[in-house]
């Protein structure tokens, strides 16, 4: 079985519909597609282009469920990419009780007021405290997200990586802490196949936590992170691998919320 969860489409940052991206699927032979567009709620209202806007989430669901229940090769699971912000867990929760989601990521984008990914500009210019300091907020912020309870998965577990810049100091016991509170809040993790598209070449996480996320139990996903029809499973092989090599036997999928194992 071929599953792939992370996926986006028009309705965030996405480059294909909602149609075209389950073609993808069909052509890639993923018998289970996930749609999970951005969502990205801040306390003082700030919009995202690359974002789902609030109040589309009735027409985003809508739509979703809909090709899930007229499309018979590819099953279609309901989900959303969150984005984590201090504070906004209750309301984030509240918004989204009502609807029928599959599965929920839950990743962190921003330190402060900075984008970790958006372009590796700033990267560049800073210091390297200041790089640390960013590396060092990043993980105090994955342990947050884990801690709300609010996600199903963490997306892209080490993204900071991206564009090749790394801490100075050593850090492994904030990113361990981590991995810590996601097997305590008894989230999967996933291994995103993005990252050896982006300058770091390397998937996220990197194979040493991949290993320390087996090592606790955590359980696996292997998803594609695609904005185009064309990745939906780009380097599913290969992650594979990286995932047997860990330790791991089985993923997971999911359906309202439940996890469900399957053999790798």
């Amino acid at each position: 079985m071929r599953t792939s969860y992370h996926n986006h489409t028009l309705w965030s940052d996405g480059k294909a519909t909602t149609a075209e991206m389950i073609e993808g699927a069909r052509r890639a032979g993923v018998q289970e597609l996930g749609i999970s567009d951005h969502f990205a709620l801040t306390a003082d209202g700030r919009r995202f282009p690359w974002s789902l806007a609030p109040e589309s989430l009735d027409t985003y669901v809508e739509e979703i469920v809909r090709a899930g229940q007229t499309t018979r090769d590819v099953t279609v699971r309901l989900g959303l990419e969150i984005d984590y912000f201090p504070g906004m867990a209750g309301r984030i929760g509240e918004l989204l009780a009502p609807y029928p989601f599959d599965f929920l990521i839950h990743s962190v984008h921003f330190v402060d007021d900075f984008a970790i990914d958006l372009n590796a500009g700033p990267w560049e210019d800073f210091a390297q405290d200041e790089r640390d300091r960013i590396w060092r907020a990043y993980w105090a912020h994955l342990r947050a997200a884990a801690a709300t309870g609010l996600g199903d998965i963490i997306g892209h577990f080490d993204l900071p990586k991206k564009f090749n810049y790394h801490p100075s100091v050593d850090l492994t016991a904030e990113a361990l802490a981590a991995l810590d509170a996601i097997a305590g809040a008894g989230m999967a993790i996933e291994i995103n196949c993005a990252g050896w598209d982006k300058p770091v070449r390397e998937a996220y996480p990197a194979p040493f936590y991949v290993r320390e996320a087996h090592r606790r139990g955590i359980p696996l996903i292997i998803n594609a992170d695609a904005h185009e029809a064309g990745d939906v499973a780009r380097h599913f092989d290969r992650a594979r691998r990286l995932a047997a090599d860990a330790g791991y036997t089985e993923q997971v999928r999911f359906e309202r919320r439940t996890r469900i194992p399957y053999p790798l």
